[in-house]
This record gives C-alpha cells, structure tokens and sequence, in this order.
C-alpha cells in the first residue's frame, strides 16, 4: 500500500525509545524525514534512520519554552512539519491522598501541555503547508484506568479529550488529530519495572510479565512497539483521510468496557 508520505516531515517527541522510536522507524520507512525530540541528548543522536533526514532535538517539555525552541528548530531545519505525534510520556504510581500538587503538576505538562504547546507552536506552519497530522499517543488508562497510577489515569483521559477538541478545532484547516490508546506494550519501562518487582523473589521477571499479559490481555501476550507503530503511520497517510476526532484502541482486546 502506497501510503504517499514521501518527503513529509514528521515531529516525534519521546522519540529515542519504545513506541516514539518504533513509529520514527516506521515513518522512516515511508520516506518521512524526521525531528526527534527527547530529554537524552546522547541517545538521541545514537539513532540511525537512512535514507531520510533527521533532526535531534533535545528538549524537556514539561518546560513551557522548550515547545517554542523545538518549533523554532524544526522550522529552521525543514521550514516546518506535516506531522506531529505527542508521544512523549511515563507511567506513575502514587495514591491520590498523598501525591503532593507538584507531582500532579509535572505529569499534567509533560502529558497534556506539552501537546497542548506544541499544537500552538506547530499549527500554523501546517496551515502554511496545506494541512498536516497530529496524532497524540495516550493509553487504555485514560479509559479503563490501573489503581497504582491516577496521576497517569486522568492526565491521559485529560489527553483524550483535548485530542477531540483540537480535532473540532481543526479539521477546517485540514488538519487530522486523532488519539490512540495503547494497551500493554514491550517497552523498557515495562521491563525495567518488573526487574525490580522480581528482585529477590522466586519468580522471574519475564513470569511476572507473562502474568500480566495472561490476567489482562485476551490475547495473552504484550505487543511489541512495531505494533503500535504500524496504526501511527497509517493515521498519518491520506490513506486515513476520513479519520478525524476519534480514539483507536490497539489492546489485544483488553479492554473491557464499550466506549
């Protein structure tokens, strides 16, 4: 399928690693040149895509400015972007008793500002070029959300719907923003979590990720990055033009409730 990306540029942030970094591959692929933005400045400008440009721009955007100086880089490089997936994030774990206001205040930034910032930093070049992508990575927790991390729970439920709204707000400009909603994924975090979880017990880390995946995942395994990756790059191709406003969950049937 020729998805007719060829020569777009594509912003991703949190794209060192994981997902961010499997979609970059993907869009890669297609021939989209790349600004990939990330807090490591070393692993970022480790990664290889050939055949295509690449920007690297490190930034920590829970710090408003950063959004403006990644714009202002990416406008200086490739004279804007057709393509903006808001990808960068983390899990957390807290009770909502006890979680302090600052801790509430840096997962609203990096989850939600952060893509608020870039849409008003970004958006007008797309205007400028005719339309553009905005695609913004949350996670089935903004609708079936996990105990141990409410902060995570209501900043990505609070992602979904900004999502909707700059989708309405748009779309006039032909400019597509859609959200998706990933269930359990292979990432490090995943692994590096479990590692600690298993530590000094009997069993493995990859027995306690297998039992996640079986208590959770109909499918009874956790999907790999490329997976996800693969929905991110269609949701960018005039392939998906009558996408628009919606939420794409990629679960392996985990959720369980009708949206």
């Amino acid at each position: 399928m020729d998805l007719r990306l060829t020569g777009k540029v594509a912003v991703i942030t949190g794209g060192s690693a994981g997902i961010g970094q499997a979609i970059a591959h993907g869009l890669a692929a297609e021939g989209v040149n790349l600004a990939l933005v990330a807090r490591d400045e070393e692993r970022l400008r480790s990664l290889a895509f050939p055949g295509v440009r690449v920007l690297a721009v490190p930034a920590d955007l829970t710090v408003p400015a950063d959004a403006a100086r990644v714009a202002a880089a990416v406008e200086e490089e490739f004279g804007g972007a057709d393509i903006l997936i808001n990808n960068a994030g983390t899990g957390s774990e807290e009770k909502i008793m006890t979680a302090a206001d600052d801790r509430w205040q840096w997962y609203w930034d990096l989850h939600v500002m952060a893509a608020v910032r870039l849409a008003r930093a970004l958006v007008p070049g797309m205007r400028t070029r005719g339309g553009g992508v905005i695609l913004q990575n949350a996670s089935i927790c903004a609708t079936q959300p996990l105990g141990y991390e409410p902060i995570y729970n209501v900043t990505k439920a609070a992602l979904v719907m900004f999502s909707k709204c700059l989708a309405n707000e748009l779309i006039g400009d032909n400019i597509r923003v859609n959200a998706v909603n990933p269930g359990l994924v292979l990432t490090g975090d995943w692994v590096k979590t479990a590692k600690l979880l298993t530590e000094g017990t009997e069993q493995t880390w990859e027995q306690y990720l297998e039992k996640i995946a079986t208590d959770n995942a109909p499918i009874g395994r956790f999907g790999t990055p490329e997976e996800i990756a693969d929905l991110f790059v269609f949701l960018c191709s005039e392939r998906a033009s009558y996408t628009v406003g919606s939420t794409y969950y990629v679960d392996g049937g985990w959720l369980n409730v009708t949206t």
